[in-house]
């Protein structure tokens, strides 16, 4: 069944922390939010959490070590990397590292339709992003230098130096929108609707393009 299994950030997340030892989900959600992984892998909701290790369960990649009884805390199911599941982990980390994905975020998508708003209204927009991309710039720095002063090694830094590269960039080209937006870029519906009639056949979104001869 792990060939069928479909490789996720959060599944990865789960086969690589039961690398280290066998864990229950709590430990496990903990253990990401304390080293601050929960900025790129989605475990704020413990349901999704659970649902990805009963099917790493299902697909033969972890499996059940034991069960915690304790009076102070509920049952809690400690799970184990299984051979399989340590094959998976390795090539998962492998194809993730080398294969760019089109994963569609939002940002991209409402760029697509940026045209619905006013030039001044994409302005004000924009410039809120930038102002909230310089809040998350700050706090990548504080990590990086919080990360320096405790020298920690670099490789495990990794996420956090692209996460601080990947906001710098997006930060500088908001800014420079922005700019074109406040000198004078500007848009109109005539001239989109102009656009629509030249590119779309007979204007109409809904008619099948041409067929060739």
């Amino acid at each position: 069944m792990e060939r069928d299994f479909r490789q996720s950030p959060l599944a990865l997340a789960v086969l690589s922390l039961l690398h280290a030892a066998p864990l229950h989900p709590y430990a496990m959600q903990r253990l990401l939010k304390f080293w601050g992984k929960d900025s790129v892998i989605n475990v704020g909701q413990r349901a999704n959490l659970y649902k990805t290790i009963k099917r790493l369960d299902q697909a033969g990649l972890i499996a059940v070590q034991h069960t915690e009884r304790d009076q102070q805390y509920p049952e809690r199911t400690v799970y184990e990397l299984t051979e399989a599941g340590r094959r998976a982990c390795r090539d998962w980390l492998t194809d993730m590292l080398a294969r760019p994905r089109n994963e569609f975020p939002q940002f991209p998508a409402a760029l697509s339709f940026i045209m619905l708003l006013s030039p001044a209204e994409a302005a004000a927009v924009l410039e809120e992003r930038a102002a909230a991309l310089r809040g998350r710039l700050a706090d990548a720095e504080a990590v990086t230098a919080a990360a320096s002063n405790a020298k920690l090694p670099r490789v495990v830094l990794a996420d956090d130096d692209y996460q601080r590269a990947m906001i710098s960039a997006e930060l500088t080209w908001v800014e420079g929108v922005v700019a074109d937006l406040r000198g004078g870029w500007t848009w109109s519906r005539e001239e989109l609707e102009e656009v629509s009639a030249r590119l779309l056949p007979g204007g109409d979104p809904l008619s099948p393009p041409p067929t060739a001869g």
